[in-house]
């Protein structure tokens, strides 16, 4: 298991990496190339993840609630922490909130508890997902509006996406070929400017919020994960995959989300590598737990 996760967090510092001596040598403005991420290649990912998966929400309803509850609690949970230690919440509630369910998530729980926990892990993502697109202009923006979000490309895409596999139709193969051409740019640019923006972070600053944000995330996640279990009444299969859940580190995404609203990108990015780092601990610690 130590090597699964290791083989899944690995190919993230590498390129992070290749974006941190990249720009070290020559200098970078991402704000290009993560627009166009935000408004196409992200789009293109959610599409093919769900277009691609079969699910029935109702057959998952427990582990749906359970994964809102675990979301939003984190963020209430996550607020006074900031206060207390006199962080921005807009730094650090966000990465508290949502975490790493695409590519670290959903691959770890099929390879823990096989196919079918794989309705339940696509349901967990699509929530997630929809939450943070939907909350992330309100949390770092103080704004939202209604009518302006449902013109998001990533919720036109989620739609789509949910249609076709709820629909049963098999789009033609060359479709799906090139929107996964496009969904594979997704992760690798968004690791690539993470490193990016890490070469000019303070490596104090990135160590002190850095481990703050690495240990909040999962700490608060998993305790919710426990109480929602406990007074739901989750059989232990949902117990154990929502507790998996509460345990994954802050996702790649938040990064994009604090540098378009340009709120403090370099200690967000700072969370996200050091935190995803710390899965190696709390990932074998959540199955120790619950396996």
């Amino acid at each position: 298991m130590l090597y699964r996760i290791v083989s899944i967090v690995f190919p993230l510092f590498a390129v992070v990496m290749a974006g941190y001596l990249y720009a070290r040598k020559r200098g970078s403005d991402m704000a290009a190339a993560n627009r166009m991420n935000m408004e196409v290649f992200l789009p293109a990912l959610i599409f093919t993840a769900l277009a691609g998966k079969s699910f029935n929400l109702a057959d998952n309803l427990p582990i749906a609630i359970g994964c809102t509850v675990v979301v939003v609690g984190s963020g209430m949970l996550a607020w006074p922490v900031a206060r207390l230690l006199r962080i921005d919440p807009r730094t650090l509630v966000p990465t508290a909130m949502f975490n790493n369910v695409g590519n670290m998530g959903l691959p770890l729980m099929l390879f823990t508890f096989g196919d079918q926990a794989l309705g339940a892990a696509v349901v967990m993502m699509l929530i997630l997902t929809v939450m943070q697109f939907s909350l992330s202009p309100w949390l770092l923006g103080n704004r939202v509006s209604l009518a302006a979000m449902w013109r998001e490309p990533f919720l036109i895409a989620a739609a789509l996406g949910v249609t076709v596999s709820l629909s049963g139709v098999a789009l033609w193969p060359p479709v799906l070929s090139a929107c996964k051409l496009l969904a594979d740019i997704s992760l690798g640019l968004m690791i690539f400017s993470l490193g990016v923006r890490l070469a000019s972070t303070w490596v104090g600053t990135m160590l002190g919020i850095g481990t703050v944000g690495a240990i909040v995330t999962p700490v608060t996640g998993m305790l919710l994960a426990w109480a929602f279990g406990l007074l739901a009444g989750l059989s232990k299969p949902d117990m154990d995959i929502l507790f998996l859940f509460g345990a994954l580190p802050p996702a790649v995404s938040c990064f994009i989300f604090a540098d378009r609203y340009r709120c403090e990108p370099d200690k967000v990015a700072a969370i996200v590598m050091i935190g995803n780092a710390s899965a190696l601990f709390f990932i074998p610690l959540a199955l120790a737990l619950r396996l």
